[in-house]
């Protein structure tokens, strides 16, 4: 082991005061503070996240290059105490801190076994260490799966933070004045003892995404680290890149409608069999939607296919009391088909009171949404399960939203001239009004014409602000460009997954369901599903009869046809009913004042406000008498 390093054992932890969740890691690189507050620093970083890991928690100290790792285990695989991380490999050159799973790790393995590594452990972890031993950083692009890390090679005196191509692991980081700190979770980074200052403009930004696009967060020090890129600090000058690490891989082009369906048959198959993979009990959310469905269907085909009695899967449903929100009828003809385990339960309005603060104190970030993944999380827990397959990714890849079939609308009206397209906060209807943000002229505009929240006006009345000002801060923001000659279809899936999907499903995802110690899986980012369906023809994907065409031809032998042949209905609570009832609530929203504001309350009241927006409004001015 490096002189001036240790491993510090883990305490044991009582499950009655720590609630199970995903993994959370924590850092400081700081050579120029004392070892034993950076040590302080970091404990407390993993205490305020100790919902992240029930299972186990460690700390790796090097005096020497000022640096100390945290961790808080939720063990998936490999249960066993070899399993425990921080995890040393290499006589302690190499040390890493990860959260996350590498589905194809015992391929990988394999590979490494055959280049004469040895293993000490049954872990995914101990094969990130050993393919970085490897293959350096080009190692990094061999790992398939959900993961954000960080990875410390004392021989090179270089430290990596590591996020997966897909964004679906948080890892957010603090690099300025020669020092480096690290999070699974923003609320952490007020545990270090530096000074962090709000970011003035992310009110704006909130209010019209309705969650705070990357890299942002409501610290102006603090960013989140780029999908599919790590972050190389080097220690003997204290300062850092920040490099992409995926490599574009071959991948033959597909323009045949029969090759296209059994392609995505082949590849959805091997990444629902792959997202099974676990020592621990393990399920899917079925909702009675497409994806969920198919999911379900696939998963138990994949467990029944050697002997039907032995069956593991487990089924989580939710639903309501208002039959207008429920897809029981729908949960109902999947169970049938299955071998397995189904749970349901029903969320009434008393139950929902009753747990809604909490789900409010849960989140990281400020979210409009969010609150029914706390939900369906707490049920998945009480179900005993700690990994829980998603259908997120499937709208977003396949067409299932409005946006794809509005995106003709977008390539119309961003011709007409912009004095024109800023005459649109005349209208009443927001879908009308939304026209102005295509006066932006770039990806921003698009996407909040698509889904914003708010429109600029609105946001100036609920900050006291100039529309103007507005304008700047959403036309500077710095958010990756849709690239230009993806057409309708595929520019739609662009914003849809870069903005929508990477911003606000799968970061309110991650965040609630950390609270309930349930790990979610996403099977539809599947990187080898990814590569498919980016070499598929867009008219293949996207120009069918109906939403998600293709994948519902792909899967037509198993998949119900009353499952699909129906309107989506799409997963929400009755909020705008359950809200408006709870005072409690309402009252909480200081709006200091602020006659717009007020204005918007009395409208949520009557019932003329979407729920979305009284969540949005909510998180700007709870507790505060002022509007700024």
């Amino acid at each position: 082991m490096t002189e001036g390093a240790k491993l510090c054992p883990a305490d044991k932890i009582s499950n009655d005061h720590y609630p199970l969740q995903m993994c959370r890691i924590a850092g400081i690189i700081d050579s120029s503070r004392s070892i034993d507050l950076l040590q302080a620093e970091v404990k407390g970083m993993c205490t305020l996240m100790a919902h992240g890991g029930p299972d186990d928690k460690g700390f790796y100290v090097n005096a020497s290059d000022g640096i100390v790792m945290g961790h808080r285990r939720l063990a998936l695989i490999d249960l066993s105490p070899k399993g425990h991380q921080p995890m040393l490999y290499h006589n302690g050159k190499l040390v890493i801190s990860f959260n996350g799973e590498i589905y194809n790790y015992q391929l990988l393995k394999k590979e490494l076994q055959d280049l004469g590594f040895q293993f000490k452990t049954e872990s995914d972890t101990e094969v990130i260490l050993a393919s970085y031993a490897a293959w350096g950083v080009e190692g990094f692009d061999k790992l398939k799966g959900m993961f954000a890390f960080c990875l410390y090679d004392a021989d090179l005196q270089h430290s990596y933070l590591v996020r997966d191509p897909s964004g679906i692991k948080p890892l957010y980081f603090r690099a300025i004045e020669k020092h480096l700190v690290f999070s699974s979770e923003v609320k952490a980074f007020a545990e270090t003892g530096y000074t962090y200052n709000e970011r003035p403009d992310w009110k704006i930004l909130f209010l019209a995404f309705g969650h705070l696009p990357e890299p942002y967060t409501t610290f102006s020090e603090v960013m989140m680290l780029a999908k599919g890129h790590y972050l190389d600090w080097q220690h003997h000058s204290d300062t850092f890149e920040i490099k992409d690490y995926v490599q574009q891989h071959a991948v033959k082009e597909i323009k045949n409608h029969i090759e296209a369906k059994t392609a995505v048959q082949q590849s959805l198959y091997a990444s629902v069999k792959k997202h099974l993979l676990s020592d621990a009990k393990i399920g899917v959310f079925l909702s009675g939607g497409i994806d969920s469905s198919i999911l379900t269907l696939l998963a138990d085909k994949i467990l029944t296919s050697n002997n039907p009695e032995l069956s593991k899967l487990n089924t989580v449903s939710i639903n309501f009391e208002e039959t207008a929100f429920s897809e029981k009828v729908f949960q109902d003809i999947v169970v049938q088909q299955l071998h397995g385990d189904h749970s349901e339960y029903t969320i009434t309005p008393t139950l929902f009171f009753k747990h809604f603060p909490a789900a409010l104190t849960a989140m990281d970030q400020p979210t409009a949404d969010g609150i029914n993944s706390w939900f369906v999380n707490y049920f998945a827990k009480e179900n005993g399960l700690k990994a829980v397959l998603s259908g997120i990714g499937s709208d977003e890849l396949f067409g299932g939203y409005p946006s794809f079939k509005r995106m003709r609308w977008v390539r119309q009206l961003k011709k007409l001239p912009q004095f024109i397209l800023r005459k649109s906060l005349r209208f009443k209807k927001a879908s009308l009004k939304r026209s102005y943000y295509l006066s932006y002229r770039n990806t921003v505009g698009e996407y909040l014409f698509l889904r914003g929240i708010f429109t600029p006006d609105e946001i100036a009345g609920l900050l006291s602000c100039s529309i103007a000002e507005v304008d700047q801060v959403l036309q500077s923001a710095v958010i990756i460009p849709v690239p230009n000659h993806l057409k309708d279809g595929e520019r739609a899936s662009w914003l849809e997954c870069n903005l929508y999907m990477q911003n606000q499903l799968l970061k309110d995802t991650d965040t609630m369901s950390m609270q309930h110690g349930v790990e979610v899986r996403v099977p539809f980012l599947d990187q080898h599903l990814l590569a498919t369906l980016a070499a598929t023809d867009g008219e293949i994907k996207f120009e069918g009869g109906r939403p998600k065409s293709l994948l519902i031809e792909a899967f037509s032998d198993i998949l119900p046809r009353a499952i699909w042949d129906r309107s989506k209905m799409g997963f929400t609570f009755p909020f705008q009913h359950w809200l408006r009832k709870d005072e409690h609530f309402l009252n909480s929203i200081k709006t200091g004042g602020n006659t717009f504001a007020s204005a918007m309350l009395d409208d949520f009241r009557r019932g003329n406000l979407h729920w979305s927006k009284i969540m949005a409004i909510y998180q700007v001015f709870k507790g505060s008498e002022k509007t700024n």
